[in-house]
Parts: structure tokens; sequence; C-alpha cells
């Protein structure tokens, strides 16, 4: 039996993970609390659903919001709705019917979507910030600048540059050989948590995770900070106070959900990376899954309530829904 035993295991190490797929063991160390976990994770995640759902089609309905800024708020609800959708249904499925295993191929799509919907998300808000930049501190040539043509080739660039970015992580796992356990410590496939499957080296994969982490998100952090200190000085040099009060509260829905975007995104890394020997395993897993539901779940509530525009826009469609049903 034990020889037995010692030759399956053989086996399993040795099988390809490409035809074997892979088994996602959802939050390790508290397996046992799956099914409660799964509650708070399935209203968030269907609050999310149904936030940005609403706002979108406020926006799509309402002609007053037709401008820039509300545009670049309706590509972050639409990415915020792919991302979590992309992670929240196979981590309930885990979480419900044990349903771990998944292909391989379909990893490397669900990793795929993941980053590029992240890296995608960044740049939305960077667009926001750069939105903000020229309302406050060139107002008079915010029609001239951000006319409907700039703004199709930022949407363009937005996804174009997340798809360079995180197509070649695709091939970099394509690349690898993959001879030991199938099993990813986690509710969903990311990079790291694939190629870490491999018995290649993996520097490269390490070391473009970096760089394109560093390219993406790192100079959108840098560019964001920038725009807020150009921002800032043009503010307080207005004589008015009711004019700073009024241009400060136009920016506040936005440095929000910049915040609660990048502060659980960056925890979430820099734990990840240097508390890996302090902090659980099952912390960063529960960190990651809440990163893809809090905010897609409390963006919608931010704009709705710090928006007059969106608040009046979206009475005004359920009004009209309201009137079309009688």
């Amino acid at each position: 039996m034990a020889f037995s035993s010692a030759t399956s295991i053989a086996a399993v190490n040795l099988s390809d993970t490409r035809t074997a797929g892979c088994l996602l063991t959802g939050i390790p160390g508290l397996q046992h609390l799956h099914i409660w976990l799964s509650v708070p994770f399935c209203i968030m995640y269907i609050a999310a659903l149904a936030g940005n759902g609403v706002l979108i089609c406020t926006i799509l309905s309402q002609p007053s919001l037709h401008e820039p800024m509300y545009i670049f708020l309706s590509m972050l609800a639409s990415a915020d709705v792919l991302l979590s959708t992309s992670t929240m249904p196979k981590a309930l499925a885990n979480f419900w019917l044990g349903s771990s295993h998944i292909s391989f191929d379909g990893c490397l799509t669900q990793m795929f979507f993941i980053h590029f919907l992240f890296v995608a998300d960044s740049a939305v808000l960077l667009a926001m910030a750069f939105d903000r930049y020229v309302a406050i501190c060139s107002p008079l040539r915010y029609a001239t600048i951000l006319t409907r043509k700039v703004i199709g080739k930022i949407v363009a660039a937005t996804l174009t540059r997340s798809f360079i970015i995180m197509f070649p992580s695709v091939f970099l796992l394509q690349r690898l050989h993959y001879c030991r356990i199938n099993v990813i410590a986690h509710t969903f496939c990311e990079h790291m948590g694939i190629a870490r499957l491999s018995c290649s080296d993996i520097s490269i994969n390490v070391w473009y995770g970096l760089a394109a982490a560093l390219l993406s998100t790192g100079l959108d952090i840098i560019l964001i900070a920038i725009s807020y200190v150009h921002i800032l000085l043009a503010v307080f040099r207005l004589s008015s106070q009711e004019a700073r009060s009024k241009a400060l509260s136009t920016c506040g829905s936005h440095v929000c959900v910049i915040l609660l975007f990048y502060i659980p995104a960056l925890f979430s890394v820099f734990a990840y990376r240097f508390g890996g020997k302090h902090i659980p395993r099952y912390v960063h897993i529960l960190l990651a899954n809440l990163y893809v539901v809090i905010p897609p779940m409390l963006n919608p509530i931010i704009y709705g309530v710090r928006t007059n525009q969106i608040l009046e826009g979206t009475k005004q469609m359920f009004s009209n829904i309201a009137k079309g049903l009688k």
C-alpha cells in the first residue's frame, strides 16, 4: 500500500498541469468557514453588480451626463463589474459546491482578464485625474481639450496598453514546463500562483510581473499624484473661499475612489512580498478577494452620495421607468 501511495503521488507530481488542469483550494486554513464566508462575499458581489449597473444605466440614459467625467466614470464602473465577475462566480462555486477544478486554459484566461482589468482600472483613474486637472487648471479650454475624439483616443489607449502589458504574461506561462502538484492556494488564478506550479526557472516571470506593475500601476500613481499637486496649487490660488470649496468638492469623490483602489492593492502587495513570514496566508487571500468586491461595491455609493448630478440623474431615470410602467 505504501508503494502504491508513493507511486500515485509521483504520478501526480509528474503529470502535465496543461492536461490535468488546476485545483483552487479557496482560502487556505479557512476551508471549514467557506459557507459562512460566501454569504458576505455574495452580498457584496450582488451589490457591486446592482450599484454599477444602475450607475452605467444612469449615465447612458441621461443626456446631461454625457460629459467626459461621467464617460470615464461609466468606464470605471464597467471595468469594476468585469473584474468582480472574473473572480467571484468561481470563488462562490468553490465555497458552495467545492468546485475547485479549473482547466489550464481557463486558468490562464482568468489570470489574463484579472490583470488586464486591474491595469485598465488604474488607467481610467488616471484619465479621471487628467479630466479634473483640465477642469480646474484650464477651465476655459476644457471643451476644446477633452473633445469626443480625444476621449475616444484615451479609451483606445487604455485598452491597448492593458492588452500590450498583460498579453505577454500568457506566453511566459505557456513556455514553462509544469511537473508539480497542480494545486493553487487561492480562490482565483493569478500570474505568480500559476508560475509557482512550474519546475522551470521562473525568474523572467518574476521580473516581468514587477516591471509590468511599475510601468502601469506605479506610473499611474505618480502621474495622478502630479495631477493633484497641480490641482491643489490651482485651487489654493483662488481668491474666493466658495470657489475653493466647490473645486475641492468636485475632486472629493475621485480622491475617495483613488484611495479605495490603490491603498488595499499596495497593502496587499507589500504584505505579500515583505510580510509573508509574519502574516498568515489566509489573510493575503482574504485581502485579494475583498479587493475585487469592496471597491466595485463602494464606488457607485461614493459617486451617488457626493455627486448631485449622478443622484439627480438616477432619480430621473427611475422616475421615467415608473412612468413607463403606468
